[in-house]
């Protein structure tokens, strides 16, 4: 693809629907348009609506009635000159726009071409860029509000006084080694490693954060399991606020996966109810039991259902014995609302620590994450709810919003530049000659503009901006 080239895309989601929207990015977008369009006015005006007509080029007779907005660079979306002519969405005519464009002289967009345009002009940065992408792909409100803090440029403007603090270090080194017979002052061992620590200390914190960053970006997945009977399909259907599992009083009715995604906290969750296990000789339930194993086993967590008006039995032991050693695990004592039968010192041996939170390197006390629960009335769902997100995310105070990275690319670059600065800083408490502790400032350095998009490859791009769709 070329820059210098006018391209043309269909900006909204292909299909039928009350409007779509043909854009038109580059030097010739506003001769094109003018000479698709029929103007009601004799030019186009910036930021401005204008009504027109699209023609049936045989007959010359009105086939829509279109409105077309006017973006002059360098004030557009790809800061190059920008139409959109916003048709109604009938994919014959938004087909036929786009013919129309193609006819005099601009070429189609490939996938994400017109981010990439933003980005190669300066509107924007690499990492606002991949936002974008987030935000289109975003599945809960809270992840359309990262990704949107991300667009406006939070992680930019996180690293860039740490860039500033670099770059100024390696000019007072640079200029100590040209000009050393003129005694150019240059920053003494204590500045040099606490201007590093510093930096260190920052970008360390927002490496810890990418755990919940990432599970904010790409989601999780809670198996369902337990004994035929026990309610699971039932309490799936509760979790999920609707009616999307069959629930019926026959035991083992679940025989697939039913999976459906949900929010909790703000992070999308993938729900799977998984067939009743148990020993069975019906084929179709044993395929369906195998399944369900399979997904509990691939699951990030698990919810062990257990019926609390029965009594601890033999299959709820081996079933715990299978789920418990896989990760965390949160258990529902589910029909609360009927007498009790299954009593707390009966599960009193289970290793609580298992059953919540994920332990970690300081000893804390553990959930027990056993919640009682109706899903019958509903009774402990929001308790069940707040276990889940606990299991699931152990250590999701990260103080102030913006402090954690959802992408894997952001997170191995600042671990490059991280593994940069303690070279750097050995380098420092050794007292090495400036001209190698340059070396290992100019690698952090680099890592921090790959990030961004000030320094980068062109296979990076390639990677990046093919996941986005056309149009965009």
């Amino acid at each position: 693809m070329t820059s210098e080239d006018t391209v043309v895309a269909l900006a909204t989601p292909p299909g039928r629907g009350g409007l779509g929207v043909v854009r038109l990015s580059g030097e010739r977008a506003i001769e094109i348009a003018t000479r698709v369009v029929r103007l009601r006015k004799p030019a186009l005006e910036t930021q401005r609506a204008t009504l027109g007509e699209i023609l049936e080029p045989a007959s010359g007779r009105v086939l829509d009635q279109v409105v077309v907005t006017c973006f002059r660079r360098p004030h557009s979306y790809t800061a190059e000159d920008v139409v959109e002519i916003c048709c109604h969405g009938a994919p014959v005519v938004l087909g036929h726009v786009v013919e129309r464009c193609l006819a005099e002289g601009a070429r189609a967009a490939e996938p994400g071409e017109f981010t990439l345009r933003a980005f190669l002009n300066g509107r924007i940065d690499l990492t606002q860029a991949e936002a974008i992408g987030d935000l289109i792909e975003s599945r809960t409100l809270y992840q359309a509000q990262v990704a949107a803090q991300q667009m406006e440029g939070s992680v930019s403007s996180r690293l860039k006084p740490h860039k500033q603090v670099l770059l100024e270090l390696i000019a007072k080194l640079e200029a100590g080694i040209d000009f050393a017979e003129d005694d150019v002052p240059v920053a003494g061992w204590p500045e040099i490693t606490a201007k590093l620590d510093g930096i260190s200390a920052d970008l360390e914190k927002l490496v810890r954060g990418y755990d919940y960053g990432r599970l904010v970006r790409e989601g999780l997945s809670l198996a369902i399991v337990g004994r035929p009977n026990v309610g699971k399909s039932s309490l799936f259907n509760r979790l999920l606020d609707r009616d999307r599992a069959i629930v019926t009083a026959t035991p083992g009715t679940t025989r697939d996966l039913v999976s459906e995604t949900a929010a909790i906290g703000g992070l999308p969750l993938r729900f799977v109810d998984t067939a009743g296990i148990r020993e069975s000789s019906d084929e179709a339930e044993k395929l369906g039991v195998a399944k369900s194993l399979e997904a509990i086993a691939d699951s990030s967590l698990r919810l062990l259902v257990l019926d609390s008006s029965d009594r601890w039995t033999d299959e709820d032991a081996r079933l715990l014995a299978r789920v418990q050693p896989l990760g965390p695990l949160v258990v529902a004592l589910n029909k609360s609302d009927l007498p009790r039968r299954l009593t707390l010192p009966e599960i009193s041996g289970f290793p609580l620590d298992r059953l919540g939170a994920v332990s970690e390197v300081e000893p804390k006390p553990a959930p027990t994450g056993i919640v009682s629960t109706s899903a019958l009335t509903g009774e402990g769902i929001p308790e069940l709810k707040e276990k889940i997100l606990a299991a699931a995310v152990p250590a999701r105070d990260l103080g102030m919003e913006g402090e954690f990275i959802t992408n894997l690319r952001h997170r191995q670059l600042i671990q490059q530049s991280l593994a940069s600065l303690a070279k750097a800083r050995r380098a420092a408490a050794d007292r090495t000659h400036h001209e190698m502790l340059l070396l290992d400032l100019y690698d952090a350095l680099h890592a921090l503009d790959s990030l961004t998009g000030a320094t980068y490859a062109d296979d990076i791009l390639g990677v990046i901006f093919s996941t986005f769709c056309v149009g965009k």
